[in-house]
């Protein structure tokens, strides 16, 4: 399935929110260490709500052994990046993809950039840097479950008219 990766994020209420939208999307979550906060529940809480305990979070003690966690598994790291090359709408998804976020004040180094399978873009207007990382993510999330059919849809009763 779909993973979400944070690299050392700043702020504490998107790591929330990020784990919100993994939850309801029911896709993974990994944050790789260290963040820019002290790892406190109570105020990434405030962000994931009560979703926090209906994610399933790994937490890396750094970029190295993120990596060595998924040594094994043929996943492939997309960054999303305002770096990239390739429109996220027309990138090639996989349902095992690993979607890779940076910091939001810096992004990532220069040897994470290099070490991402590929590397995606949201165009946007000329002369705006970038949307929020939880924003970006969701936009690009969505795109990748389409694509992938892993689409999560709760079956709900239809509603009739006469």
């Amino acid at each position: 399935m779909i993973r979400i990766a944070l690299y050392q994020p700043d702020i504490p209420q998107n790591t929330g929110a990020m784990m919100r939208l993994a939850a309801c999307m029911g896709v993974g979550l990994d944050v790789i260490e260290p963040t820019a906060f002290p790892w406190d529940e109570r105020k990434i809480r405030r962000g994931a709500l009560d979703y926090i305990d209906h994610i399933d979070l790994t937490r890396h003690g750094d970029w190295t052994a993120f990596l060595k966690h998924y040594e094994n598994q043929n996943r492939r790291i997309v960054l999303m990046t305002t770096k990239g090359a390739i429109p996220y709408t027309a990138h090639e998804f996989r349902a095992d993809d690993i979607l890779l976020a940076g910091s939001e004040s810096s992004g990532v180094p220069d040897h994470v950039h290099d070490r991402a399978d590929s590397r995606i873009i949201i165009p946007m207007r000329p002369g705006l840097r970038s949307l929020n990382v939880v924003n970006a993510t969701s936009m690009i999330l969505g795109e990748a479950l389409r694509q992938t059919n892993n689409v999560f849809i709760e079956e709900r009763p239809t509603v009739q008219s006469e």
